[in-house]
């Protein structure tokens, strides 16, 4: 039985091509990016807007722009949850925009700082629970 195993997984770990089953493969790794726009005439709105806000930090996106924010993922399956979880808190007003888009095409941006190039940074190092 054992020997039948070894073959086994022998002959899988000789089929994996490491570039195309990565954990961390460029095209399978996604970037959620959320863009809002929402009102903050009135002292409620104000209030919805910056606990929309809050909500997007403590599910760990960072600031891109004032009203874009965006979060790695390392997997279609963590994006999902984290697009799902975005969109239960979404405000009643207001417009709110969330797209996803794999880390090779996030690679590819080109960021200004007036008419000086900057460099964008590499993802984090999260950690996976599962």
């Amino acid at each position: 039985m054992s020997v039948l195993l070894e073959s086994v997984e022998k002959l899988f770990t000789l089929n994996m091509d490491e570039k195309y089953f990565s954990r961390l493969n460029q095209y399978r790794s996604l970037w959620v990016l959320v863009f809002f726009d929402l009102p903050t005439e009135t002292r409620k709105d104000r209030k919805v807007a910056t606990s929309f806000r809050k909500k997007l930090l403590d599910d760990g996106f960072a600031m891109f722009q004032f009203s874009i924010y965006m979060r790695f993922c390392a997997s279609r399956e963590n994006a999902d949850v984290h697009i799902k979880r975005t969109k239960k808190n979404l405000p009643p007003k207001g417009k709110v925009g969330i797209m996803s888009i794999t880390d090779k095409q996030f690679g590819m941006m080109e960021v200004f700082f007036g008419t000086s190039k900057q460099e964008t940074e590499p993802p984090t190092q999260q950690l996976e629970l599962f």
